[in-house]
């Protein structure tokens, strides 16, 4: 099969992006944070600020894939509800860790307020990453990573995301432009896809762009394999109906 290795989910908390508030930022960076560490994003759910939701969600997702990453719900506000959901599902107690309130009160000073030692909550047993670039640290529950909402906080820890997950073979994506539609092309990839079961294979149409028609991309962990599997493709267009030039 295609990318076998460790899997992943994202579990993106928020009301105000299933309202259509904000546009979320996160998951792309986790996407490509993931494919650099050879670690396959499997799904994406979003869900809004309600404890319950959050804690099915966790449960479901953590028992089904070998990482969970959480994004939105851990700041000092009334919705503000992801520690508390995360521990719900591993039932255990949220406590008050003495590190995290150390480290918040020579951060914020005679600024801090209660609302922001409430960022100094964790769930019971949960491990505590510490990163030199921010000045809290990254809560993980078991297999669920417990990140910020923030776009600017959540890409920093992708720094820590990549110093402990790190090791694995980071897939390698390769692409070609065609001037066909897709309809021409199915039987092309249908048997690429059959003789390189290894290999993601993607079709990606445009509407009356300038240069092509349809994008064909190519992923794996093994560059040798993905090489050959985008080769076999070229071999069998058909004369003049390759793009040349970048892809990208």
């Amino acid at each position: 099969m295609a990318g076998e290795g460790k899997t992943a989910a994202a579990l993106v908390i928020g009301n105000e992006l299933l309202s259509g508030k904000i546009a979320d930022e996160n998951v792309v960076v986790l996407a490509r944070t993931l494919r650099s560490l050879g670690i396959r994003l499997l799904r994406v759910d979003m869900v809004l600020d309600e404890p319950d939701v959050i804690t099915a969600e966790v449960r479901a997702l953590a028992q089904s894939h070998d990482v969970l990453f959480t994004s939105g719900g851990v700041g000092p506000t009334h919705d503000d509800l992801t520690v508390d959901a995360v521990a719900a599902a591993f039932d255990v107690p949220v406590i008050m860790h003495p590190d995290v309130e150390a480290k918040l009160r020579g951060y914020y000073g005679d600024r801090l307020t209660e609302g922001h030692l409430r960022m100094a909550r964790v769930p019971e047993g949960a491990q505590l990453v510490v990163s030199g670039a921010l000045p809290w640290p990254t809560m993980v529950m078991h297999n669920v990573w417990i990140l910020p909402g923030v776009p600017q906080i959540f890409a920093a820890k992708m720094d820590v995301v990549r110093a402990e997950l790190g090791g694995g073979t980071p897939f390698v994506s390769l692409a070609v432009l065609t001037k066909l539609d897709e309809g021409p092309l199915k039987p092309l990839l249908d048997r690429v896809v059959a003789d390189f079961p290894e290999v993601m294979v993607g079709s990606y149409p445009r509407w009356q762009h300038p240069r092509y028609r349809t994008k064909i991309t190519f992923d794996a962990t093994d560059d040798a394999v993905c090489g050959a599997a985008r080769d076999a493709f070229v071999a069998l267009l058909p004369e003049g109906a390759l793009v040349p030039g970048d892809a990208d």
